[in-house]
């Protein structure tokens, strides 16, 4: 079986298709490879887009519907307390948002702990919460499950 083509090179390189949480006509979430927090995704864009004025009017229309995809989903997996979405695409040059859900203290998951070393102030992206691959499976697993239309 062959490995399914990520839409573009910035939604590779957050781990597609293996991180894959949901997949819309114009949008798709990913777990974020480093957990900056409990829960830390990317959205991103499929399109060609470099910058956001240019991700076309199908996908500014789905837009709103994602970002309410991801709150609730965050919220029934995680309860988080408050969320960051982060455009930086200084790295890697397709629209996406890194999506941090805040914590004020420690959450657990999976045997690990996971914490927010900014709050309440800005997400420290350097500070990143490890994971091993089981452990990234089953947050994967976790927020599926719960994700809006996920039991439909």
């Amino acid at each position: 079986m062959s490995r399914q083509k990520a839409p573009n090179s910035t939604i590779e390189t957050f781990g597609y298709p293996e991180t894959l949480i949901a997949d819309t006509a114009h949008w798709v979430v990913l777990l974020r490879p480093q957990q900056v927090t409990l829960g830390s995704l990317v959205l991103a864009c499929k399109g060609p887009a470099t910058a956001f004025s240019g991700i076309g009017s199908g996908a500014f229309a789905a837009f709103g519907r994602v970002v309410v995809d991801i709150e609730a989903g965050l919220g029934q997996a995680f309860a988080y307390e408050k969320i960051n979405y982060l455009m930086l695409m200084m790295v890697d040059p397709h629209v996406h948002f890194h999506v941090l859900p805040r914590y004020a203290a420690p959450r657990s998951f999976a045997g690990a702990t996971f914490a927010d070393v900014g709050w309440p102030a800005a997400p420290d992206l350097k500070a990143v919460n490890e994971v091993t691959t089981e452990q990234r499976a089953q947050l994967i697993a976790h927020l599926r499950e719960r994700w809006p239309g996920a039991t439909e």
